[in-house]
């Protein structure tokens, strides 16, 4: 039986088969048609949702910049360098940045050094360069590991600028979008002139002239291709391929620089030849000594120009030869005698008689103990306190040729002995002092009354607290050693009061002189006659006293201090030129092998000041026996006429006054 078509009509048997494939034929077509439509479809609606997607993570990305428009604000904490006063650089604190400069500026072989190690195509891409990621990529594939990055400087700069180092998906993305802002709102040059000037090149410089000042000691516009080349391989590693810290590396660094200028067509071989054979000598920075003196007076720069905000150069009274020779000397007798006495720190602090430090050593090892022994330690001075105690009897009207009785002393239920208990009987105060006979000075100090002791000890500087107790005449109370030399400064400054300083001038960027010191400390605090007897006591103490260890071939005084049980061994002494003291002892409180102040403190002093002052010659005392001598006869004179004048005795006799004697002593066994 037939079968009807849609137009009714029969449709015979045989053709029916030949219908139904003629009508699969165009499906079979259509479906291909249809497959490509839907394909292409489907990926743009792929793309589309992808272009969503992508924006959407990009949105996000942004929506977290940082502040772009903080740009040319201040990015960074005011650094403060330290100078000492001959102009050589001690340290540095803070971020160290040197002037601004931009590429114009720069001999072309610094950019060119930068531009061939770190991005030669930087003129050509728009701030992601695929090329150079894609690269990256290939390398880093062969080589099994990151070993090359495809950042170009716009996005290193995006980085140092307004991000963390991490490494995250996030500051990747962050990165790329601020590359991207920074090309549309800079030009090239100013984008490489940016990055120049905020890069970190190392020793805590940032930007291409702070590095340069640092590591040649010039501007950045003055580098020849060699120092150009070296700041260029720093860039890697700025710690790695320091040339202060591993000079070898950062020579071998260099040559790869000038070689990939060479490759890159900035330079030719010749050039890169002339260069390595002009390789310049080992830079040496400053700021691995002197740290304790720094600390103190960074500490102090505020108290002078009030809130920092701005760079500052301050100008030191620190002698950097002196400085050298102390922290030398002292660590050598800490390695050898120190060590064999017991004795785990010592310090070391110099003065110019006017109260400038030169020296201080706070310690064996800054890097060990940033405690500074010189300033904040607080420890007996032992013996050491004497200079008080017969200053106070000096201006009490007693002399140097005076004479007491050495012998067991007892106050109240306080019975102390000399060292070693031994007593000399009849002695002047001259040799009393010299051999630092603790009955004496006990004697003159209850005499003279404590009160005006503890008076004198604070009128010559001493800020610390004092028990005004009977051991204050012995040094029971503790002070720093940068106290008491400066009080032992007023004999020598002739008698005038000094304020121990290290800022000499304080400066901004541009030069401009924010302070300057001016003064000459307190004004007079101790009269000449007093000042001329003291410096004849302190004379005999070094001379053939206890400090006998302290002499150096030329005129000196000064005087010697232990504590009990040998916790602290002092000498604090002083030439025409210096003003010294030195400390030995352990940080907790523990005894030392009989080490007194006539041992290692002294020994300590003369090695110091005998390099300190090799160059100089010897120059007398402002005092001595001499000026004593001839003061004493003229005072004996007057004294002799105004009591035939008026029949009153001397107004200068002193309590238990003896007959002077004029010769030394005989030489008996020293003690502290």
């Amino acid at each position: 039986m037939s079968q009807k078509g849609r137009t009714g009509r029969a449709i015979p048997k045989g053709s029916r088969g030949k219908a139904d494939k003629s009508r699969k034929r165009p499906a079979r077509a259509l479906g291909f048609a249809g497959r490509l439509a839907r394909l292409f479809r489907w990926s743009l609606v792929a793309a589309v949702w992808g272009f969503v997607l992508l924006g959407s993570v990009l949105a996000f990305y942004a929506s977290d910049l940082p502040d772009i428009g903080g740009l040319a604000r201040a990015t960074r904490q005011p650094s403060i360098s330290l100078l000492a006063a001959d102009g050589s650089p001690i340290s540095s604190t803070g971020e160290v940045y040197g002037r601004s400069v931009t590429v114009a500026q720069l001999p072309p072989v610094l950019p060119h050094a930068v531009l061939a190690v770190e991005d030669r195509r930087f003129y050509s891409h728009w701030g992601i360069d695929l090329r150079g990621l894609a690269r990256a990529l290939w390398v880093n594939l062969r080589a099994g590991g990151v070993i090359q990055g495809g950042s170009t400087i716009t996005q290193q700069l995006a980085k140092v600028l307004f991000l963390t180092p991490e490494r995250t998906l996030k500051r990747k993305a962050q990165e790329a979008l601020l590359a991207l802002w920074l090309e549309r709102r800079f030009t090239k040059d100013e984008i490489l002139s940016l990055y120049l000037n905020r890069v970190y090149l190392g020793s805590g410089t940032y930007g291409v002239d702070a590095a340069a000042r640092r590591y040649f000691d010039k501007a950045a516009s003055e580098v020849t291709l060699y120092e150009a080349a070296q700041l260029a391989g720093l860039l890697k590693a700025p710690s790695r391929y320091n040339p202060v810290s591993d000079y070898q590396r950062a020579g071998q660094r260099t040559r790869v620089v000038l070689n990939v200028m060479v490759d890159a067509g900035f330079i030719s071989a010749d050039e890169a030849r002339q260069a390595l054979a002009s390789k310049p000598g080992r830079p040496r920075l400053a700021g691995r000594r002197a740290r304790y003196f720094a600390d103190w007076v960074m500490g102090q720069i505020g108290d002078y120009v009030g809130r920092i905000d701005s760079d500052l150069a301050v100008v030191t009274t620190l002698d950097p030869r002196l400085q050298n020779i102390a922290e030398d000397e002292l660590t050598a007798m800490l390695a050898d005698a120190g060590a064999r006495r017991g004795a785990g720190q010592g310090a070391f602090v110099a003065l110019t008689p006017d109260g400038a430090v030169r020296a201080m050593v706070g310690g064996r090892d800054y890097g060990e103990s940033q405690f500074n022994r010189s300033v904040q330690a607080l420890r007996q001075p032992g013996s050491a306190f004497k200079v008080f105690v017969y200053l106070a009897a000096m201006e009490s009207g007693w002399r140097p040729d005076d004479r007491l009785i050495d012998s067991p002393v007892a106050v109240g239920n306080w019975e102390p002995r000399n060292y070693g208990g031994r007593y000399y009987g009849d002695v002047t105060l001259r040799e009393a002092f010299a051999r630092s006979l603790n009955s004496v000075s006990v004697r003159l100090t209850e005499q003279v009354g404590r009160e005006r002791v503890a008076e004198v000890a604070r009128r010559l500087g001493i800020t610390s607290d004092l028990e005004v107790a009977p051991s204050l005449a012995l040094g029971a109370s503790e002070v720093t050693l940068l106290e008491l030399t400066n009080a032992y400064a007023t004999f020598a400054n002739r008698g005038r009061g000094v304020w121990p300083y290290g800022i000499l001038e304080i400066r901004d960027v541009t030069g401009r002189v924010i302070y300057r010191r001016r003064g000459e400390g307190s004004g007079v605090l101790v009269g000449a006659h007093d000042v001329d007897q003291m410096t004849n006591l302190m004379t005999a103490s070094v001379e053939w006293g206890t400090g006998k260890a302290a002499k150096i071939g030329r005129p000196a005084a000064g005087k010697t201090g232990t504590s009990q049980d040998f916790r602290d061994a002092w000498f604090v002494g002083f030439t025409r030129e210096l003003v010294a003291g030195a400390w030995f002892g352990n940080d907790d409180g523990r005894p030392m092998t009989k080490v007194t102040g006539g041992g290692l403190p002294a020994k300590l002093w003369a090695r110091i000041m005998t390099r300190a002052l090799e160059n100089h010659a010897p120059q007398p005392l402002a005092g001595g026996a001499v000026a004593v001598a001839v003061s004493d006869q003229i005072e004996g004179f007057l004294d002799r006429l105004i009591g035939r004048l008026t029949g009153a005795s001397p107004s200068r006799s002193p309590p238990e006054s003896e007959p002077r004697s004029t010769s030394f002593p005989t030489r008996r066994k020293n003690e502290d």
